[in-house]
């Protein structure tokens, strides 16, 4: 009987504290935004605060953004410096990511419209085992998506970056420096801010 109580106890206990954090993440969730851009490279960033909840500065810190390489569904080499003197619009991704699915119908439709002025380069995270190029191409071409994806195959795109979350949007000017940032999923007027801070 005792060991009976004992477990009604910890089950209770164990309700109500998942009660208290379901409404403690939902008052949290609604006084955080995730649609703002930082105005900070990555590098210089001190808190993950600073990440999402930096408001646009009538004069935005030139960083020049690191290079890296990437690989394309052939597997040549594709590096950020190969795009310099256009802007560019660089997105970290995986297709397990719910919240980086959410934001790619609104790239694509970037992407068909401003295509030929700004440079899209769709990041794929793939690790090779919970993400591959097989697999990451396959729901790329089921969703009919027109944006370039390149492969994170080596890492070195995400390691240069930072990137420890999911989805990452970076605003690259023509001259290469890093304009804009936005941590997790965007919308479309935000998309198009950050291309207007770069263009």
């Amino acid at each position: 009987m005792s060991n009976k109580k004992t477990l009604l106890i910890l089950i209770l206990v164990f309700v109500f504290l998942l009660c208290g954090a379901g409404i403690l993440y939902r008052q949290l969730s609604g006084e955080v935004s995730f649609d703002q851009l930082a105005t900070q490279a990555p590098q210089e960033t001190e808190s993950a605060a600073d990440e999402t909840a930096v408001a646009e500065s009538e004069e935005p810190q030139k960083v020049l953004a690191p290079d890296f390489t990437v690989y394309d569904l052939e597997g040549n080499e594709v590096h950020l410096s190969d795009f310099v003197g256009k802007p560019v619009v660089l997105n970290f991704w995986a297709s397990w990511c719910g919240p980086c699915k959410m934001e790619m119908p609104g790239f694509d439709k970037k992407y068909l419209e401003l295509g030929e002025q700004v440079q899209f380069l769709i990041v794929n995270l793939t690790d090779g085992s919970r993400e591959t190029v097989e697999v990451a191409s396959a729901f790329v071409a089921q969703q009919g998506y027109a944006f370039p994806v390149f492969y994170d195959t080596q890492s070195d795109a995400a390691i240069t970056y930072g990137v420890y979350s999911i989805p990452a949007t970076y605003f690259i000017d023509a001259q290469g420096y890093a304009i804009a940032q936005a941590t997790g999923a965007i919308n479309e007027e935000t998309l198009q801010r950050g291309i207007d801070m770069i263009r």
